[in-house]
């Protein structure tokens, strides 16, 4: 396939190539915002490492009844509405490695992006939260923690 052939089929389906444009144009941007933002996304392997290696702080963002089916051992839940980077949970880990999990990743994002703006050091995100947590088969804990 050659330029003046691209160009044609373009032509003949203009919503085909405007949607094929837009999804591109999306698809950049997410990389490259995914590249600035201020805190590290882990994978369930790296965060068992980080939790043996620096004994990081895990703040799970589930509700409390999700919790209480099932978290990460030795996390330590706060509500989504009650998280406070001052909270006092979090008051003396501004230099420890501190990690935000939710169910699937997108209540934690915002609050790894909040403890950095408040001068957290070390934050991390569990990419994908508790959902790729089971999918690496790991374990969860039960009861309350």
């Amino acid at each position: 396939m050659n330029f003046e052939e691209l160009l044609a089929f373009a032509g003949r389906n203009p919503m085909l190539s405007m949607a094929l444009v837009g999804l591109t144009v999306a698809i950049v941007y997410l990389e490259v915002a995914r590249l600035f933002r201020p805190y590290k996304a882990l994978r369930p392997a790296e965060l068992t490492g980080l939790i043996n290696r620096e004994d990081a702080l895990v703040v799970d963002l589930s509700a409390i009844g999700d919790f209480e089916k099932g978290h990460i051992a030795g996390s330590r839940n706060v509500a989504p509405s009650q998280f406070d980077p001052e909270n006092k949970l979090l008051a003396g880990a501004r230099a420890l490695p501190v990690v935000a999990v939710c169910r699937n990743g997108q209540a934690s994002a915002d609050a790894a992006k909040r403890l950095k703006k408040a001068g957290f050091e070390k934050v991390y995100w569990l990419d994908g939260g508790i959902a790729a947590w089971q999918h690496a088969d790991l374990p969860l804990v039960k009861g309350k923690g």
